[in-house]
């Protein structure tokens, strides 16, 4: 015969097996995608992997404690945009590096024109400039709205209103738009 806490003990590991288990199908769902947007957000592979680890450390301790998200996705996102933007403010948005970015979409092996290859690199390069002007939360919500997020997801991942997030990324993207410009103009 089992005692009451031998009976809450193994319910307790059950529950955490559950969780466990949630945690792992939502690593295979979503680790790639949440990985290149904290590789965009941070710029820094080693930062990324911190973050991307920390998002579902977090998450596999709300999991475990019974309170599992309802849209795991956007809490992943929302929690993983909060962490960037609080090293961003910690680090006082400190800028470390370029990204590598992979090729260019193009047929693998086919070498690319050298032209070509210069004109996207600098077209890289003044868009991570230009992003990296911009201040952490600004940044999140434009890269959030870039992988397809809501207007009102954003708002939520970043702490601000509908109306607000909507007036940030206005702002955000004239200000891009305009350094972008500005870059072109200097070539």
């Amino acid at each position: 015969m089992t005692s009451p806490l031998e009976a809450v003990d193994a319910a307790g590991a059950h529950r955490a097996a559950l969780a466990d288990q949630a945690v792992v199908a939502a690593w295979a769902a979503h680790h790639e995608e949440l990985y290149a947007f904290l590789l965009r957000t941070t710029r820094d592979r080693e930062v990324a992997e911190d973050l991307l680890a920390e998002s579902f450390l977090r998450l596999t301790t709300e999991a475990r404690a019974g309170r599992s998200p309802d849209n795991v996705r956007a809490w992943l996102y929302r929690v993983a945009a909060n962490l960037a933007t609080s090293r961003g403010r910690r680090l006082g948005a400190a800028v470390r590096g370029l990204v590598r970015l992979r090729g260019t979409g193009g047929n693998p092996g086919v070498a690319e024109a050298p032209e070509t290859a210069y004109l996207a690199r600098e077209e890289r390069v003044g868009l991570l400039a230009a992003l990296a002007d911009l201040a952490p939360d600004a940044r999140a919500a434009l890269l959030l709205s870039a992988e397809g997020f809501t207007g009102a997801e954003i708002a939520a991942a970043i702490g601000r209103t509908e109306a607000a997030t909507r007036t940030l990324l206005c702002r955000t993207r004239v200000l891009v738009r305009r350094r972008l410009e500005q870059t072109e103009a200097s070539r």
